[in-house]
């Protein structure tokens, strides 16, 4: 590929990405993206390559947060710092998000790519263990995105995730 090509398929992202933010649940609209059916061929490429950029700054993020986590003081600083992380990218690219969590139904190559992220979410904040089973991961990961979801209004508050983990994370009486 060309850096031509390399710039051509990222405006053609973009793009679809712009006008699919006005409907996020829906089909995306190729057909009125010039280039995009041409470049990418179906829904499922766009999409995966997507879910490739978003990946691509979530993890960055991830890093700029999560140094060294033998650094970390604990828990809480690795689950405060993929928080951090993490709210940082959903506002950056706030309609690339939204397009996605509207698309993960329609495409199993979706649902895949996204479990590896909540995996990556899981491992990073220290909330689970590489050597699980990644289903065990994935549920894991899949409470503490929810957990971020839930909490992305509460941001000025004082690490209200962790006190949210805690709870779901205590022993049952």
């Amino acid at each position: 590929m060309s850096w031509t090509d390399f710039y051509r398929r990222q405006e053609i992202l973009e793009a679809t990405v712009r006008l699919a933010a006005r409907n996020p649940g829906e089909p995306l609209p190729l057909e009125e993206v010039p280039g995009a059916e041409e470049h990418f061929g179906t829904e499922e490429n766009v999409l995966t390559a997507l879910q490739y950029q978003w990946t691509r700054t979530l993890s960055g993020r991830l890093r700029s947060e999560v140094a060294d986590p033998d650094d970390a003081d604990g828990l809480g600083d690795h689950v405060d710092a993929v928080t951090r992380a993490w709210r940082a990218a959903v506002a950056e690219h706030t309609d690339l998000r939204a397009v996605l969590d509207g698309a993960y139904e329609r495409h199993a190559t979706l649902r895949r790519m996204h479990e590896g992220e909540l995996r990556m979410l899981a491992v990073t904040a220290g909330l689970a263990d590489p050597r699980e089973p990644a289903e065990e991961i994935v549920k894991v990961g899949r409470a503490f995105e929810a957990l971020l979801r839930a909490n992305r209004s509460e941001a000025t508050r004082r690490r209200p995730v962790m006190g949210h983990l805690r709870r779901l994370l205590a022993p049952s009486a």
